[in-house]
């Protein structure tokens, strides 16, 4: 199977270490974000590594022509013309992933631990167009699953907004991993063009189709997008490091 990175984003957020860098190469304990996804990914034993690229992507692309792409086949889906969010960049990369088989989607600036594999025989068993990696953790908007995992809606827990497409009586909230697998059949589905989001192309999906959430119990999994998240990812590493 394929993984596809996603490295395009500008990274404000992770502003000021993004001012001359893509948030890519910014670096955590001495390995740069882009290539821990790398390893991480490559868990699967991946046939070939897509990483999309926009925001100073010509320093990533020297990056890795420098690293010899980990000695692993590495392209790169070039988006330096247009940033066009995660379901325009699963588009663009359409003819770099194929049709033959699921792939994998990683947000380069995530640290995780879930199992890749045990990822990848659920969303086999489930059989769905795309299984994503959910927990159970505090944030504002949430993807809202039935009893199966199936995606059911949105809800806003701060203003109250929500968009319920399976009025079912047990609904869970979760948020989103940003490490999914995709079946090449969703490529006929995609409607949507330009920039636009993956999650807004799955709740369109939801409606006849079936996507799955993966409820991931991993001991860790962050946000590597603000710069106190970044550090305390140092801090937690340092720590797995001596024991």
């Amino acid at each position: 199977m394929k993984a596809f990175i996603l490295a395009a984003g500008l990274g404000t957020r992770l502003y000021p270490f993004t001012t001359n860098r893509p948030k890519a190469l910014v670096e955590l304990k001495g390995m740069t974000l882009l290539e821990r996804a790398i390893r991480k990914v490559n868990e699967l034993d991946v046939s070939e590594i897509v990483v999309n690229v926009h925001h100073f992507g010509s320093q990533i692309i020297d990056f890795l022509k420098e690293k010899e792409n980990f000695h692993l086949p590495v392209v790169v889906s070039d988006e330096r013309d247009q940033l066009l969010d995660t379901g325009g960049a699963l588009l663009k990369a359409h003819a770099l992933l194929g049709d033959r088989e699921p792939f994998l989607v990683y947000n380069v600036d995530i640290l995780s631990t879930i199992d890749l594999k045990d990822l990848m025989l659920f969303h086999l068993r489930k059989g769905g167009i795309a299984t994503m990696a959910i927990r159970e953790r505090i944030t504002q908007r949430y993807l809202v699953f039935n009893s199966e995992m199936q995606l059911s809606g949105w809800r806003n827990v701060k203003t109250g907004d929500e968009n319920i497409i399976r009025n079912e009586q047990i609904l869970q909230n979760f948020a989103f991993s940003g490490i999914q697998i995709v079946q090449p059949e969703i490529f006929p589905l995609i409607t949507e063009t330009g920039k636009f989001s993956i999650i807004q192309l799955y709740l369109r999906l939801a409606q006849s189709q079936n996507i799955f959430g993966y409820h991931d119990q991993s001991d860790l999994w962050i946000d590597l997008g603000k710069p106190e998240q970044l550090i305390a990812a140092e801090e937690i590493i340092g720590k797995l490091e001596n024991e």
